[in-house]
């Protein structure tokens, strides 16, 4: 290749290249040589070659050197003039890249954590909805889960806020930016319209956590060593001039500890949960007894409130008025009944009802009983009179301890049947009252209340406790009793014997144990006001208004009906246990018609010998001293330990 630099085609798709040569722009000579093969590597050598002898060949000649070396120099410098505006060019997109990298690397850092949030935030709304949907919730935490919502948008669109100032500030992937932005938009949204949403739902009861199961009180146990513990009653005296009832020992716990041992918690309540009574105005007269009072409840819905559920709605006295006390027969003023309404510990009640009674003033009471328990007796109109105008009865309408209380419109004719009201139906007078003592007017109460009740209900775990007749056990024994004293009409107490007969009664034997008595002496009642107390107390006052007031001969059929359905057991303690915390009286009339004894029957012997034996100073006895003597043995008489069995 010695006659040329460029090798060149004679095809047509170099033609112009070609004319320029043949024009004499270029003086080199022309390779006639055929085209050698397509390959661009040997081409390349080839050409590189000629150049280099071409340029070996004429830059020895001035003027071609002078050019050649002008060419180079131009060269030169426009390769330097490139190569710096070249390196310019990159470090200011270096530093640009610099200057934008730190932001678009937190707006895409911002991003992940916005959609963290957003993802949050929707799986809060959804489980909100859930527990909405399944369980009944309250507007409060409604309010409180959108609040909560609503925190959380705001923090988004707080931060898509700043996304967007910063994608205005700086140039970036603004289309990435803006699709990111546009989608967080969207979920704003719809967080927006579901916080929205969740805010008008009505109010359902929505109990995130099951509630908290009942509390009950148990009972206890003495700890080892207490006297009480090892108590046995002795042997009854051999006197065999007193065969009647009479006291034994009771061990009371000392007032602090008993104080001690009030229960935090109601004793539990078997089946029965929940009691109401009826109200009705317009009354239908049942097929026998009753009274409007009581409701006249058929013996249809007789037989239903002895079948025990968990919630019943029973007749229970007070049918009639807004409230027991107010126009329901059996009315009381509005400031005793405010005075009832806030009694909400321990009510000590009894009631004179005819004048029939002196009022007892309770004995041995604690100064803690006496700011804490309620002590209330009541009282109709006539013997609201005799106390006033014997001045027992003061402006504060108490008689020592005894706040009385005055009742009017009673709802029937015999007061013995006035009094079984507030003895059996005192959770309806004190509603909010948790442990009663009744204590009917002929007894004079003489141990603390409070040491009364952890005897016989909170030591026994009861929550109720009546004392068992001293003598007679059997239903049918005490009705023949009660006919012998002409305690009732004959008549009616055989009606009611032969009804509980064909219901099934029978007469008391071993084969009922542990039920150790059917016939209690009722004038003394200890109880705790819970659910199955009170619908036995109510049934027991409806048997006392449908049959004969002599509660001692329906108290076992209410007991034993109730007892088949809920096992409920009744704490009946001795009778010579009753008479030791009770000390029993007499009923005002036999009080003031009571005789003095007569005078003594002295017999004289007449024989010589014994009366010169016998012969004794005389005394002068004074009229005053004879006085005094004479009111002595009135007084002893007055306070004797005689027992009528009459309330």
């Amino acid at each position: 290749m010695s006659t040329g630099s460029f090798g060149l085609r004679s095809s047509g798709s170099y033609g112009s290249l070609q004319q320029q040569f043949q024009n004499g722009s270029l003086s080199m000579p022309i390779q006639t040589t055929p085209p050698i093969s397509s390959r661009k590597p040997p081409k390349m050598f080839k050409e590189k070659d000629s150049l280099f002898h071409w340029i070996c060949k004429f830059a020895p000649r001035k003027k071609v050197g002078m050019l050649l070396l002008c060419i180079v120099s131009t060269a030169v410098f426009a390769w330097v003039l490139y190569v710096g505006k070249g390196e310019d060019a990159r470090e200011t997109i270096i530093q640009n890249m610099n200057i934008h990298s730190g932001p678009i690397s937190e707006e895409t850092k911002m991003s992940s954590i916005l959609s963290s949030q957003v993802r949050e935030v929707e799986d809060a709304r959804e489980t909100t909805i859930q527990n909405m949907n399944i369980h009944s919730g309250t507007i409060s935490e409604e309010t409180k889960m959108s609040s909560i919502l609503s925190y959380q948008v705001r923090e988004v669109e707080d931060a898509r806020e700043t996304i967007v100032q910063n994608m205005n500030i700086h140039s970036g992937p603004i289309s990435e930016e803006k699709k990111m932005n546009s989608n967080l938009s969207s979920q704003v949204r719809e967080v927006e319209e579901t916080a929205n949403a969740t805010t008008p739902l009505p109010p359902l009861p929505l109990p995130l956590t099951p509630p908290p199961a009942p509390v009950y009180f148990t009972g206890y146990t003495l700890p080892r060593g207490n006297p009480c513990e090892s108590l046995t009653l002795p042997p009854p005296p051999a006197d065999k001039k007193r065969t009647g009832p009479r006291p034994c020992p009771v061990c009371y716990l000392p007032l602090e500890d008993a104080i001690g041992l009030i229960p935090n918690a109601p004793s539990f309540s078997p089946v029965l949960k929940s009691l109401t009574y009826i109200h009705e105005e317009n009354l239908t007269k049942s097929e026998f007894g009753g009274s409007e009072f009581g409701g006249y409840p058929s013996l249809t819905e007789r037989n239903d409130s002895y079948d025990i559920k968990e919630s019943m709605n029973v007749h229970c006295g007070f049918v009639r008025g807004s409230k027991p006390g107010r126009q329901t027969g059996f009315d009381i003023d509005d400031s005793d009944l405010l005075e009832m309404e806030t009694c909400g510990g321990v009510v000590v009640a009894s009631a004179v009802f005819g004048a029939f009674d002196l009022i007892r003033q309770p004995k041995n009471i604690s100064e803690y009983a006496k700011r804490n328990i309620c002590f209330h007796m009541f009282v109709d109109n006539e013997t609201e009179s005799f106390l006033r105008n014997s001045s027992e009865l003061g402006s504060d309408n108490k008689v020592g301890l005894w706040r009385i209380i005055v009742v009017h419109n009673l709802p029937y004719s015999d007061p013995r049947r006035n009094g079984k009201v507030p003895k059996l139906l005192l959770h309806r007078l004190f509603p909010k009252a948790r442990y009663s003592l009744w204590v009917d007017a002929k007894l004079e109460l003489a141990v603390d209340p409070i040491q009364i009740l952890e005897r016989f209900l909170w030591r026994k775990n009861a929550s109720f406790a009546i004392s068992r007749h001293y003598k007679r056990f059997d239903v049918f024994e005490e009705a023949e009793a009660n006919k012998a004293a002409g305690k009732y009409d004959n008549a009616s107490i055989d009606f009611q014997i032969e009804f509980y007969k064909h219901e099934g009664l029978t007469t008391y034997s071993t084969a009922k144990l542990p039920i150790t008595s059917d016939v209690p002496e009722g004038c003394v009642i200890i109880r705790e006001h819970i659910p199955i107390s009170n619908l036995f107390t109510c049934l027991w006052f409806n048997e006392v208004d449908r049959f004969t007031s002599r509660d001692q001969i329906s108290f076992s059929t209410v007991r034993d009906k109730i007892r088949s359905k809920t096992n409920y057991t009744i704490n009946m303690f001795l009778d010579c246990e009753r008479r030791n915390f009770v000390v029993q009286g007499y009923h005002r009339d036999l009080l003031e018609h009571w005789s003095p004894p007569p005078p003594p029957i002295i017999t004289v012997n007449t024989s010589a010998d014994t009366m010169l034996s016998n012969i004794t100073p005389v005394r002068k006895v004074t009229a005053r001293r004879a006085k005094e003597r004479k009111s002595k043995r009135h007084r002893k008489v007055n306070t004797g330990s005689k027992d009528t069995n009459t309330d």
